[in-house]
C-alpha cells in the first residue's frame, strides 16, 4: 500500500483499530456484570468463586505474560497479519466461551481469548505509530485511549443489556460477528509494517520476559485471592517474577540484539510516563472494581442499572481524551498529565464520601470526575512512551504500555481486593462467629455471601444484611484512600520527571522518520 493512499485512509484505518482494542477491553468489562450469573447453577454454569476467579484470571495470565512477546513478534513478522491473527483467535475462543458447560472449560476458552487479546492490542498502538504522522499522531493516540476508556464504561451496560434479554453465555457470543468484520476490514484498510532491520532473534529474552511476567502475575492474583502477602505461595512467586524481570533487564542491557533495548528507560518521557500509567491504573481499576459490588451487592441495583451508572464515566471519556493533544499543544504534556492524576485522586478521595444509602448522583458525579482525569493522563503518556521510541520499534514500545497497565491493573484489583476484604472481616468478626462453620466461611468471603447466608437463614439472617454492607463500605473508604495516596504519589512523579514544555524542541523523535518511510508501505 502506497503512502499517499495509507494517509487518504488514515482516519478510517483508526477506526478499524480501535473497533479491534474495543473488543478486547470490552470483553473483560462485559465479564465482571455475569458472574454473579455464571455462578448461579439454574441460570449459569454453578461456578465457585474461586472458579469465576480464575475465569478472569487465566485470561489476566496469559493476556500479561504474552503482551510483550507479540508486540516484537508484530515488529518483525508483520503488524497486520499478527492482528488478523490475534483477532480470529480471539473469536474463537470466545464461541468456545459461550457454548462452555463446564467452569473448567470456561477457564481454558478464557485462556485462549488471552492469547488472543495478547496479540492483537499491541499492534493497535505500533500501527497508529506507524501510519501516523507526529504532528496528527497524538491526536490519534487521544481517540486511541478513549475506546479504551469508552470499553471500561459500557462493558457493564452492554452485559446487562445481554442478560436482560440472553443467557450468560451471550456476553461472549457477540464478539464473533464483530470480530468476523473487523478482520475484513482489517484486511481491506490496514497496511502491513514491520521493523526492516529485526537484527537476530532474542529467544532468551523472550523466554524471560514471558516466565517473568506470568511468574509475578501468578502471585500477584494469589495474594488478592488468599487475603496475605507474606506467606510463601503468594510471596515466593512474587520474587521469583521480579528476579527473572530483573535478569531479562539485565540480559536485554547486554546482549547484541535486544528484543527490548532497556536503555530506553533513561528517558524520561518514557519511565516518567510508564510509571504514571502504571499508578494511575493500579488506583483507579482497583476502586472501579470494587464499585460494581458496591452497586449490585449493597445497592440492590440489576446488572444493567449498575451499566448505566457507569455511564458518567464513558461521556467523560468521549469529551476529554480526544481533546487531550490540544491540551498537551497549549500546556505541555507535563502539566496536563498531572492535572490528570489529581482529578483521579481528588475522584479516589471522594468515595470516603459514599455510603450505604448515598444518592446515587453522588456516584455519578464520582466516575464522572474520574473518568475526566484519566482522560488526560492515558493519552499523553502514552504519547510519550512512543514518541521514545524509533517507529521499526514501536512494537515493543506498544507492549511495554500495556504491560505496565495489564499489570497495574491485575495488582490494583488484588491489593485493593485484599484491603476491602480485611477490613470487611474485621468489621464482622464478631458476628460471623456466630454462625456455622459453612456459613460463617461463605459471609466471611464476600459481601455477596453473606448475602447468599442471610437469605438462606431466612428472617433469622436479615439481622446480617446491614453491618455486612456496612463493613463492606468501611474497606471501600480504606482501599480508596490508598488508591487515592497511590494516584497522588503518580502525580507527583509526573510533575518531577516527565519533560515539560522546554523539553519539546529538543526531542528527537523526528531523526527516525526517514528509515520508517519503506515500512510504511509495507516492506
Amino acid at each position: 500500500m502506497d503512502p499517499q493512499t495509507i494517509q487518504r485512509r488514515r482516519w478510517y484505518i483508526l477506526g478499524v483499530l480501535t473497533m479491534s482494542l474495543l473488543v478486547v477491553v470490552l470483553d473483560n468489562t462485559i465479564l465482571n456484570v455475569a458472574l454473579k450469573t455464571i455462578a448461579d447453577p439454574q441460570k449459569g454454569l454453578g461456578a465457585t468463586q474461586s472458579q469465576l476467579e480464575w475465569a478472569i484470571n487465566s485470561y489476566t495470565l496469559v493476556f500479561a505474560g504474552l503482551l510483550f512477546t507479540f508486540g516484537v513478534i508484530g515488529d518483525r513478522l508483520g503488524r497486520r497479519r499478527v492482528l488478523a491473527g490475534g483477532m480470529i483467535v480471539f473469536a474463537v475462543a470466545s464461541l468456545l466461551s459461550a457454548y462452555a458447560q463446564t467452569p473448567e472449560q470456561l477457564i481454558y476458552a478464557r485462556a485462549l481469548m488471552g492469547l488472543g487479546g495478547a496479540a492483537v492490542m499491541p499492534q493497535t498502538l505500533s500501527i497508529i505509530t506507524n501510519v501516523f504522522e507526529p504532528h496528527e499522531r497524538a491526536r490519534a493516540i487521544g481517540i486511541w485511549a478513549g475506546a479504551v476508556g469508552l470499553a471500561v464504561a459500557i462493558g457493564p451496560l452492554t452485559g446487562g443489556l445481554l442478560l436482560a434479554h440472553f443467557w450468560w453465555g451471550s456476553v461472549f457470543l457477540i464478539n464473533v460477528p464483530v470480530i468476523t468484520a473487523g478482520v475484513l476490514l482489517i484486511a481491506f484498510l490496514v497496511p502491513e509494517s514491520r521493523n526492516p532491520r529485526p537484527g537476530r532473534l532474542d529467544p532468551l529474552g523472550v523466554v524471560l520476559s514471558v516466565v517473568g511476567l506470568v511468574t509475578l502475575s501468578y502471585g500477584i492474583i494469589e495474594g488478592g485471592e488468599k487475603g496475605t502477602w507474606l506467606e510463601t505461595p503468594v510471596l515466593g512467586p512474587i520474587l521469583a517474577g521480579l528476579a527473572v524481570l530483573a535478569l531479562f533487564a539485565w540480559h536485554e542491557a547486554r546482549t547484541a540484539s535486544p528484543a527490548f533495548d532497556v536503555k530506553l528507560f533513561r528517558d524520561p518521557r518514557m519511565s516518567a510516563a510508564v510509571a504514571s500509567i502504571a499508578l494511575c491504573f493500579f488506583a483507579a481499576t482497583g476502586v472501579f472494581f470494587f464499585a460494581n459490588f458496591y452497586m449490585q451487592s449493597v445497592r440492590g441495583l440489576t446488572p444493567l442499572q449498575s451499566g448505566a451508572m457507569v455511564l458518567p464515566f464513558a461521556i467523560a471519556q468521549l469529551a476529554f481524551a480526544p481533546r487531550s493533544a490540544a491540551m498537551v499543544r497549549r500546556f505541555g504534556a507535563k502539566a496536563v498529565c498531572t492535572t490528570g492524576l489529581s482529578l483521579v485522586t481528588v475522584a479516589l478521595a471522594s468515595y470516603h464520601f459514599v455510603g450505604t444509602h448515598t444518592s446515587l448522583w453522588v456516584l455519578g458525579a464520582i466516575f464522572f470526575v474520574q473518568g475526566a482525569g484519566m482522560a488526560n493522563v492515558m493519552p499523553p503518556a502514552t504519547e510519550s512512551v512512543m514518541s521514545a521510541l524509533p517507529r521499526e520499534k514501536a512494537g515493543g514500545g506498544s507492549a511495554i504500555n500495556n504491560v505496565a497497565r495489564q499489570v497495574a491493573v491485575a495488582m490494583g484489583v488484588a491489593v485493593l481486593g485484599s484491603v476491602v476484604a480485611s477490613v470487611y472481616r474485621g468489621d464482622l468478626r464478631d458476628r460471623l462467629a456466630a454462625l456455622p462453620a459453612g456459613a460463617r466461611e461463605a459471609a466471611g468471603e464476600s459481601i455477596e455471601g453473606a448475602h447468599a447466608v442471610a437469605a438462606q437463614l431466612g428472617p433469622a439472617g436479615q439481622s446480617l444484611v446491614g453491618p455486612a454492607d456496612a463493613a463492606f463500605v468501611h474497606g471501600m473508604h480504606a482501599a480508596s484512600a490508598a488508591a487515592a495516596v497511590v494516584s497522588l504519589i503518580g502525580a507527583l512523579v509526573v510533575l518531577k520527571w516527565m519533560p515539560g514544555r522546554a523539553a519539546a524542541p529538543a526531542e528527537p523523535a523526528p531523526a527516525p522518520e526517514p528509515e520508517s518511510r519503506p515500512e510504511r508501505a509495507g516492506v
